[in-house]
């Protein structure tokens, strides 16, 4: 039984009841609860004033639907109740069922979730059943900053947690982070006051922004590197006192996603190759000398879809790689023929997926892929699935707790999975301020069928040492470390002379 508010029935609800009833072994239906909106009108006018200004595609999830869309799923007055998924704010428990309420950092209601968007926090959402959390997550969104976008980005994902709590696939509760004080509650007061100043602040922001995009070309992005001389980032911890330096574009592409290999005495650097005239990523590869690129990264595969995150390796005496092509729903390996430049699909591993930075690891006998999964709508970056085959060229099975980690801070790949004193440590992105904003080092705690677990021990942002906004991958290899993050591409660039 799903128990809603009768004035606030919303698409997400329906989204729900779908994922729900899509599920052969659940008989769902829902009740209705007698109470008002639990926030103030100005709300949904700020809602509608972001969809207008961002563009955010309407209807969405937190559109309003009449009683009549949810028709179909009233449930008899004599049906008997297991569970009730219950959204109301009433504290009464049915005596005869078991009763599953939403909490965002302990708190009840679409308040507590709203103040905590508003406030620019990121909330840990649990579902408990009588005070035991039977699901815990970190949703977040790439979105940050538009209300309305990150709100339906979370609640996509409280959808995902919800339906595979009823599968009996519980999501294991997110690894605390090293700054702990981002992890202490913050909410925003919601009054017809506060939603207004919020309003002002969005057209300002909006305002900002179309200057931004008309001066620059957006997002761009660019790769650093530098000799790990003295240990890499996962023994400094820091970002190296010797900086870092950059790989020249000329400012109409931008090169991203770093993937180093050394192939026969030579090291060469894969990168995600994004032109903006044409808006869709393609791999380049070049090679890397003493001092630096020899040359211009060339192009070495290109696709109908938009390729990034190019991990390359070695196995078997080959040449592989694994780019993301979540624009085709899939997870494909291709083997060289001529390396650097020549590559043939040997393989699709993984199909009917939206999954962001799949990456590899052999480990306890079986190669693991690990990737973030958009599980029908939501953030690209806060839901960890994994694969499993005993061969790297599959067939892979899913594993059966997917999402194994509903973490927008820790969820998301972020380069190779590497081994430092028999344990193994992987790069992650935290996409909590958004997308690629900060880069986390999580050691890997438990890795087999029956669960994934891992602790975040650092986080590095940019700064003086990394200028720039963002940093969000870490690669080495022959000596070499990489990274990439934001830079500014202006359209119009003075002309000398």
């Amino acid at each position: 039984m799903v128990r809603l508010p009768k004035a606030g029935g919303r698409a997400w609800h329906l989204t729900l009841l779908e994922a729900l009833a899509s599920n052969p072994k659940l008989h769902v239906g829902i009740d209705w609860a007698e109470e008002t909106e639990a926030w103030p009108a100005e709300v949904d006018a700020l809602f509608q004033l972001e969809a207008t200004l961002f563009g955010i595609p309407r209807p969405g999830p937190l559109t309003r639907l009449p009683c009549a869309a949810f028709e179909r799923y009233l449930a008899p007055p004599t049906s008997v109740v297991d569970v009730t998924i219950d959204f109301s704010l009433d504290s009464a428990e049915p005596a005869s069922s078991r009763a599953w309420r939403l909490r965002f950092d302990g708190q009840e209601g679409p308040v507590a979730l709203l103040g905590a968007v508003m406030a620019g926090h990121t909330p840990r959402v649990t579902l408990e059943a009588s005070g035991q959390v039977i699901a815990a997550g970190r949703v977040g969104s790439e979105r940050t900053g538009v209300v309305l976008a990150t709100l339906e980005d979370m609640l996509e994902r409280i959808v995902t947690m919800i339906a595979a709590a009823a599968k009996g696939i519980p999501t294991a509760a997110p690894p605390s982070l090293p700054d702990t004080s981002s992890e202490t509650p913050i909410a925003a007061p919601i009054t017809g006051k506060s939603v207004a100043v919020r309003s002002a602040k969005t057209i300002a922001r909006a305002a900002v922004r179309m200057i931004y995009l008309a001066a620059t070309r957006s997002p761009h992005w660019r790769t650093g590197w530098r000799r790990a001389e003295g240990g890499d980032l996962f023994d400094l911890r820091r970002h190296p006192d010797t900086g870092w330096a950059d790989i020249p574009d000329d400012g109409r592409r931008f090169y991203a996603d770093p993937f180093p290999i050394e192939h026969r005495g030579k090291l060469t650097l894969f990168v995600e190759d994004f032109p903006h005239r044409t808006g869709k990523g393609i791999i380049s590869a070049v090679e890397f000398g003493p001092q630096g690129p020899v040359g211009i990264p060339r192009p070495v595969l290109e696709l109908p879809v938009h390729l990034s995150y190019p991990f390359v390796f070695e196995a078997e005496g080959e040449m592989w790689m694994i780019p993301e092509t979540s624009g085709a729903g899939t997870v494909e390996l291709f083997r060289a023929t001529r390396f650097p430049d020549g590559w043939t699909r040997e393989s699709v591993l993984v199909s009917g997926v939206t999954a962001s930075d799949a990456t590899l690891v052999h480990h306890g006998g079986l190669w693991w892929i690990f990737a973030t999964v958009r599980d029908g709508g939501g953030s690209f970056s806060d839901a960890l699935h994994l694969w499993s085959a005993p061969d790297f060229r599959g067939p892979y099975t899913a594993h059966p707790r997917n999402p194994v980690l509903v973490d927008i801070a820790s969820a998301r790949p972020a380069g190779r999975i590497v081994e430092r004193g028999g344990a193994l440590f992987r790069p992650v992105q935290d996409c909590r301020k958004g997308y690629g904003v900060a880069l986390g080092i999580a050691r890997i705690l438990k890795l087999d069928q029956d669960g994934f677990e891992q602790s975040v021990e650092t986080i590095l942002t940019a700064g003086p040492a990394w200028p720039g906004r963002r940093i969000h991958t870490l690669n080495a290899a022959g000596g070499l470390e990489f990274i990439d993050g934001s830079a500014i591409a202006p359209r119009w660039k003075r002309r000398r002379g």
